[in-house]
């Protein structure tokens, strides 16, 4: 009977505890990283601005070579939706929000599996010399309470991934 009361004890007090930390962490969260491709400017920016590339080196597009993809509208510009689905990246959409021609891509990713979520996730070129860009790639949005909790890791679930990506970015476009 004791040791019953003793794991009761032990998970109420986990169940506390993942109820009353989300009340103290932010519901908004923000990721940025960012690299320097050697190449121009425009060069890079022609790129990433089709969304068709990330099949080349977002981390999460190639979890699983079998994903479906669906497109719509024209890539590289407003209003162009990448939709995918899979069991190893889940299934939600992007859409190519706004474009600064040549500098900025604003996307919006909207996730239904495994949670419904919606995330802005711009990309932003700038000309470091005349043959290097630096390349940021953001994520942010925000998490309601309880899911909040999760905030906590974001930065280095995302921000590593964010990494891996903007890493075969360079990796191709260098090559």
């Amino acid at each position: 009977m004791k040791i019953v009361r003793i794991i009761l004890l032990v998970i109420g007090a986990l169940i506390a505890i993942v109820l009353i930390a989300p009340l103290f962490v932010k519901n908004e969260y923000s990721i940025k990283r960012d690299i320097v491709i050697n190449k121009p400017k425009q060069e890079v920016f022609s790129y990433v601005k089709l969304l068709r590339n990330q099949d080349h080196y977002s981390k999460w597009l190639l979890l699983d070579p079998g994903m479906q993809k669906d497109f719509r509208g024209e890539d590289g510009t407003v209003g162009f939706v990448y939709a995918w689905e899979s069991e190893e990246a889940g299934k939600g959409e992007q859409e190519i929000k706004g474009i600064t021609e040549g500098e900025r891509l604003d996307l919006e990713i909207r996730f239904v599996k495994p949670f419904e979520s919606i995330a802005k996730t711009p990309m932003i070129t700038e000309g470091v010399s005349e043959n290097q860009t630096k390349v940021t790639w953001g994520m942010e949005g925000e998490s309601p309470y309880p899911f909040n909790l999760m905030n906590l890791f974001m930065e280095g679930m995302l921000g590593k991934d964010l990494e891996t990506s903007l890493a075969t970015l360079k990796e191709n476009l260098e090559r």
